[in-house]
């Protein structure tokens, strides 16, 4: 009989993971049906969507607030069809606030869940534990600590690896990817990341860019560049780089058209076998640069896997830190740390610069230190490489016998 699964992917990155979970249980079953909330990378992969991807998409609280008539429609037909269908699984990949109750609701009508990408309940909300129980057969977790959490708090869980570190290589090709850009090979090399929100570039980019004007007064050679993920976003750094000029600093959206870039046709082509033709424009800055100072999310470990050094920063507004508090029942964070190479190291290897720490000069001060300590860099790319060993792992493979596990353990 061909295996069923429905599966429920929010955002982007949950879609490329979803997609590649897919793959995995196909190599079981080529004739898996799976079905549900998905975007272009699931379809790519067989999926069929009942609603796209968009549909859960939402930026913010308030954003989530204004889109609450139309999520609720979206949840309540995607229940109504995985109740109807009984799927032999239901996978919620990611959106908690969305999957959980959904998973709540079809493993109590006896449908097994796996539940892909553990919440963060170590920093945020640990109570969310008591749903998950209800929720989740299994979790399948990205980072090897969060196996002892969930196994002692009663969750059955396997540790899948992160996929990213079967995505990015081992061994980054700065000269490579500065070709690809159209960059000279000399110099020093700059990646501001000030987030892909509205809210993380209006309240990062004055910052980042003015701490790039201090840099330019230590080196007027350095080349700044920045990668943003849509033209939205780019007509709204563009504005706030008009405020705060930088000169040469590179705006990019996509890797130079042939002819633009020195060897922008040979985009894709490493000696590692790795494909760079699917990356994200922001994999090529990170991998081109000598150091890149980021907003705090997922993008910093992406700057670790490429062992880069990186200075993290994040600011929110007053009205949202409330918001933040009230929603998790916190004033702060669990750990000291916010950004992932940090809470993954158990310790400040690389700088974090938060709220009113977060100043102009403070942020160039350590951002040169990125940039010019040759000593640190070797420090990082020796901790980093580890770290990137450890994360390796057949996460497809993995996900698919695990969640073929959980339906035959429900069968």
């Amino acid at each position: 009989m061909t295996f069923a699964a429905a599966i429920v992917a929010g955002e982007p990155s949950g879609d490329l993971l979803a997609a590649r979970m897919l793959r995995g249980l196909q190599s079981h079953d080529p004739q898996v049906k799976a079905m549900g909330i998905g975007g272009p990378a699931m379809a790519r992969a067989g999926f069929e969507a009942w609603h796209p991807m968009d549909a859960l998409s939402v930026f913010g609280y308030v954003d989530a607030l204004r889109q609450a008539p139309r999520l609720i429609r979206t949840w309540r037909d995607t229940r109504r069809r995985a109740l109807e269908w009984r799927p032999d699984v239901f996978v919620g990949v990611d959106a908690p606030d969305f999957n959980l109750r959904l998973e709540e609701k079809l493993r109590a009508a006896g449908i097994p869940t796996v539940h892909f990408v553990g919440p963060s309940i170590w920093a945020w909300r640990f109570e969310r534990i008591h749903q998950i129980r209800r929720a989740v057969s299994h979790m399948l977790v990205l980072f090897p600590f969060e196996v002892d959490l969930y196994r002692e708090q009663g969750v059955p869980v396997t540790y899948v690896g992160h996929p990213l570190a079967e995505l990015i290589p081992v061994r980054p090709d700065r000269a490579a990817a500065r070709a690809r850009l159209g960059l000279e090979p000399g110099g020093r090399v700059l990646a501001l990341m000030p987030g892909s929100r509205e809210s993380e570039i209006r309240l990062l980019a004055p910052r980042f860019l003015q701490a790039a004007q201090i840099l330019l007064g230590q080196d007027p050679d350095l080349r700044v560049i920045v990668p943003v993920v849509n033209q939205h976003r780019r007509a709204q750094f563009e504005a706030i780089l008009a405020q705060y000029p930088v000169p040469g600093c590179q705006v990019l959206t996509a890797l130079p058209t042939a002819g633009q870039g020195a060897e922008a046709a040979a985009a894709g082509q490493r000696a590692d076998g790795l494909d760079t033709s699917e990356w994200p424009i922001a994999w090529h800055a990170m991998e081109a640069a000598d150091a890149v100072l980021v907003a705090s999310g997922t993008a910093t470990l992406e700057a670790a896997l490429f062992k880069r050094p990186l200075v993290i920063s994040y600011v929110i507004t007053p009205w949202m830190r409330r918001i933040m508090a009230w929603k998790s029942g916190q004033d702060a964070p669990s750990l000291p740390w916010v950004g992932l190479p940090n809470i993954l190291e158990r310790e400040f290897v690389v700088p974090e610069l938060l709220q009113e720490a977060a100043t102009p000069q403070a942020l160039a001060e350590h951002t040169w230190a990125a940039l010019t300590d040759a000593d640190l860099a070797a420090r990082i790319t020796k901790r980093f490489t580890t770290l990137h060993e450890t994360l390796s792992r057949d996460t497809p493979g993995l996900a698919a016998r695990a969640i073929l596990e959980t339906s035959r353990g429900h069968a």
